[in-house]
């Protein structure tokens, strides 16, 4: 597969920096970079983005997690590889992700779940994280960004280069 076109973020170099300045954001809430790459994770999946299952998978990795809790991600529910805290933030991911597959797309169940594990600034960086990965699965689908490990490599440089 190649790619339809160069990233929209390096044709348009104003946009890394923003989702830059957004990533920081999150970064400082207090939630974990493990609770935000699950979620980033299975968005990812949802969506059918290849680059961002790749890139999550390995940013899970590199962050001392399992190949089993990484494989079970689609399969969280049925999985005994997350606590509770984990399990509300991936329901709240799905849903959130999943806006028309139900007439309440974020239920109060999921929604008073995930706020008896996190507190509202970590709700709040969750909440804006899922949103920010979902706006990147969707460009990065809709213009076929390969997840190949080398290209991959190189959009990466590209993004670092467009950023300074």
């Amino acid at each position: 597969m190649q790619p339809r076109m160069r990233n929209p973020a390096i044709v348009l170099p104003d946009v890394l920096p923003a989702s830059h300045r957004l990533e920081k954001i999150i970064d400082s809430s207090g939630l974990s970079k493990l609770m935000l790459n699950l979620a980033y994770l299975r968005v990812s999946q949802i969506n059918g983005c290849s680059f961002c299952v790749d890139m999550h998978s390995r940013d899970l990795k590199k962050g001392g997690e399992s190949d089993e809790r990484i494989w079970a991600v689609g399969a969280w529910r049925e999985s005994p590889h997350f606590n509770d805290a984990e399990r509300a933030a991936l329901a709240l991911t799905e849903a959130a992700t999943r806006l028309n597959d139900r007439p309440d797309p974020v239920p109060d169940e999921v929604w008073n779940q995930a706020a008896r594990h996190f507190d509202e600034r970590a709700l709040a960086a969750l909440v804006v994280g899922i949103g920010v990965i979902n706006f990147w699965n969707r460009i990065n689908v809709t213009i076929r960004q390969v997840a190949d490990a080398r290209l991959a490599a190189q959009a990466t440089r590209d993004q670092a280069h467009a950023a300074e």
